[in-house]
């Protein structure tokens, strides 16, 4: 068996967590999410993880109806350590040892960040969630995924969406829409292709870190990609 990547990253969406439901987090679907991290484990790969907040929050809401989007940021930032905390909750249930460090203080709820303490409990064979973002307005937690990728010094920033790889145009609106096998970085700034925001596709390349995007509902894909199977779209240089 061919093992493509020894360290990676996961960013998984708020979105994701919710499923088919409209609001919130399906515990079934998060339960899924840790299972997919469990079979990686199990082939003697690094795991750790940025959550979204989508589900229950976005800053930009805030910001586009009038409001201070510092605020809607910052309570955006929070949901993302609700959705990291249910993801830890996930994996415990499966007796992965995981641990979330937050880029905003809360000691009482959980480990605050720094490189060092996340490269210790990485060490130590846990999954490290990051949660609260970069702890900053205004970036997203796609480029909160670069940042904490880049950190780590993992071999490949695995996004997992809501289809198979990047395509040319939304495939459920554009059924013909093209389907990239790979790119390169530069490609995916300069085609405009919104897999991620600019500044997480720019800190990517700068650090020479690929990204692999593939669809998060396919239960074990992530697995099946680490050993050169399933289908993604590889953005590398």
């Amino acid at each position: 068996m061919t093992i493509r990547f020894k360290r990676v990253l996961l960013k998984v969406s708020g979105e994701a967590l919710m499923g088919a439901q409209g609001f919130g987090i399906d515990v079934a679907v998060a339960d899924r999410i840790a299972g997919d991290i469990r079979e990686a484990r199990n082939l003697g790969i690094e795991v750790s993880v940025v959550v979204g907040g989508g589900n229950i929050f976005r800053g930009v809401a805030v910001a586009s109806k009038g409001g201070d989007r510092v605020t809607g940021d910052q309570m955006g930032m929070l949901a993302t350590v609700i959705n990291a905390l249910a993801l830890r909750t996930s994996l415990a249930k499966i007796g992965i040892d995981a641990v979330v460090l937050s880029a905003i203080p809360m000691p009482e709820i959980c480990e605050s960040f720094s490189q060092l303490v996340a490269l210790a409990h990485a060490e130590k064979g846990r999954v490290v969630i990051f949660a609260g973002g970069t702890g900053n307005p205004f970036f997203t937690t796609d480029s909160a995924a670069a940042l904490r990728a880049a950190e780590m010094g993992v071999d490949a920033l695995f996004k997992g969406t809501q289809v198979d790889g990047i395509y040319s145009a939304d495939p459920k609106l554009v059924p013909d829409a093209e389907r990239y096998e790979t790119l390169t970085h530069d490609e995916v700034l300069h085609r405009g292709l919104a897999v991620m925001d600019v500044t997480a596709v720019a800190l990517a390349r700068e650090n020479r870190i690929p990204i692999v995007v593939f669809s998060i509902h396919e239960q074990g894909e992530f697995a099946r990609i680490l050993t050169g199977l399933g289908r993604s779209t590889t953005v590398s240089d």
